[in-house]
């Protein structure tokens, strides 16, 4: 298994986005366009990962992976460098989105666990990820990873899940709250 954008899983990221579609998600990405752009994407994509790259209001530098395995485009990871207002809400620093037709194999746990190392290295400790109250696939997920429920509201979980080694953390979790960490999250504006 592979974290990275790669041209190799141009095919099998566009039959992904198909089912999005189907599902009525990513409409702003046009499978057609990626088709014959598709390099171009992914430098796009890479881009969004530099702090000082042009970017709408509103949003971060994030780092996006792509779990891959082979030529097969199995899911995706959005870290985000760090948090705004509306992201400590919904979102938090941590995304994943697993393809439609790869899902239920257990690439969600995987692909977070995966992810974990790469917040820390970015100076993320604890990541705030967040799920819909009803996802209890997505709970588990986070859960299993050592996500602690910060709070609930207004239909959204808040975990923190901490991102350094097991072995160089003491307590995970504990008592952290959303107030705990605000100044560290916000990071410098």
């Amino acid at each position: 298994m592979e974290f990275v954008p790669c041209e190799r899983v141009r095919d099998s990221f566009l039959r992904a986005l198909a089912d999005y579609h189907a599902e009525g998600r990513y409409r702003d990405l046009d499978p057609v366009q990626l088709a014959n752009e598709f390099p171009a994407y992914l430098r796009a994509v890479a881009a969004k990962a530099d702090p000082d790259a042009p970017r709408p209001p509103g949003r971060v530098p994030e780092t996006l992976l792509w779990y891959v395995n082979g030529s097969n485009y199995l899911g995706r990871i959005s870290i985000r460098h760090r948090l705004t207002s509306q992201l400590r809400k919904i979102g938090g620093h941590i995304g994943y989105d697993v393809a439609p037709a790869e899902r239920r194999r257990g690439h969600a746990r995987r692909m977070l666990a995966l992810a974990l190392p790469f917040a820390h290295r970015l100076g993320i400790d604890p990541a705030l990820v967040t799920c819909n109250v009803e996802n209890m696939a997505s709970r588990k997920v986070i859960e299993r990873n050592g996500g602690v429920l910060a709070e609930q509201s207004v239909g959204v979980l808040r975990f923190w899940v901490p991102t350094a080694p097991a072995s160089t953390r003491s307590r995970p979790g504990h008592g952290i709250t959303l107030d705990d960490h605000a100044a560290k999250a916000r990071g410098p504006r």
